[in-house]
């Protein structure tokens, strides 16, 4: 794509951001909505693939009650894809009167231990926004993420998801070891998404919601190697039309760890999944059912 093709393209974008950011909060978020409808309502994308997760996480629900929360679900991705884009222009009025935040205490206790944090988190809520109200808290995070191959779309995206400072880490590149380690020396948070199915080489078989699955085990590696805690952390959007930013309790793992170390981290992942599903069940109509999850692990 030329240059100046380019230019164009970023320059609408962030006049819509803009005008986006000038319009009531509510505005934007129902305008997402309507993308969740024209996703699983009228175009039926992967309805099928919501249908399935939700019997096998909630197989005592009514088909209703199923189809329910996993539309509300598709509804909410639609909001939080309208939103990123008005994170530029996000400003301490907007973090005032839009965001709460949970467990701070929790945080600057696993923080005072000078390891760096290990923040465990799923595509709950709208993470992205919630990071990046995180860093205008004052406290720095970085994210572990995959990059798009498309290097215009892969910038564009990634330029909104950093406007507020949030750093990222690419899963897959030569030196995220060493990225990794380095957001631990500064003693910042470092965000793992593990909510996702994972196959080999970089996951192991676990349970989530009772069923056999892969999951990414680079949480568990970097909690054995570093000893940094391990937290949750994960946003909603609450009854009151506000966004939560939430940190629970300390993961602990100590009582897991063996000689054997391929048993060790089969065993602290397990634990991280089942704090995962628990913070799911929990707030079931936010999360990503659309995210084929339970792929057969091979």
């Amino acid at each position: 794509m030329k240059s100046w093709i380019k230019s164009f393209i970023n320059s609408i974008i962030r006049g819509v951001s803009f005008l986006w950011f000038q319009l009531p909060r509510s505005v934007v978020r129902g305008m997402g909505a309507l993308v969740g409808f024209l996703w699983i309502d009228l175009f039926r994308i992967r309805r099928d693939v919501v249908a399935d997760n939700m019997k096998i996480a909630f197989p005592e629900w009514t088909e209703a009650e199923r189809w329910r929360v996993g539309r509300a679900s598709v509804y909410n991705m639609g909001r939080g894809f309208f939103e990123l884009f008005t994170v530029p222009h996000l400003d301490q009025k907007w973090l005032d009167r839009t965001v709460d935040f949970h467990g701070l205490e929790i945080y600057q206790t696993a923080l005072a231990k000078e390891k760096g944090v290990l923040l465990m988190s799923l595509h709950l809520g709208n993470g992205d926004v919630g990071t990046s109200a995180l860093v205008m808290k004052g406290y720095p995070v970085s994210i572990i993420t995959k990059l798009f191959r498309n290097k215009f779309v892969n910038d564009l995206w990634f330029t909104f998801r950093g406007a507020k400072g949030v750093r990222y880490i690419d899963a897959h590149g030569p030196s995220n070891a060493f990225d990794i380690l380095k957001t631990l020396k500064r003693k910042e948070g470092l965000i793992f998404v593990v909510d996702q199915f994972m196959g080999r080489p970089f996951g192991i078989p676990t349970k989530f919601f009772g069923r056999e699955t892969g999951t990414a085990y680079g949480l568990a590696l970097f909690a054995l190697k570093t000893r940094a805690p391990v937290l949750p952390l994960y946003t909603y959007e609450g009854a009151d039309q506000r966004m939560h930013v939430v940190f629970g309790d300390e993961v602990f793992f100590d009582d897991l760890v063996t000689p054997d170390k391929e048993a060790t981290m089969l065993a602290m992942t397990q634990r991280f999944n089942d704090k995962i599903e628990s913070i799911i069940r929990q707030h079931p109509e936010q999360w990503m059912w659309v995210h084929r999850r339970w792929k057969e692990y091979e």
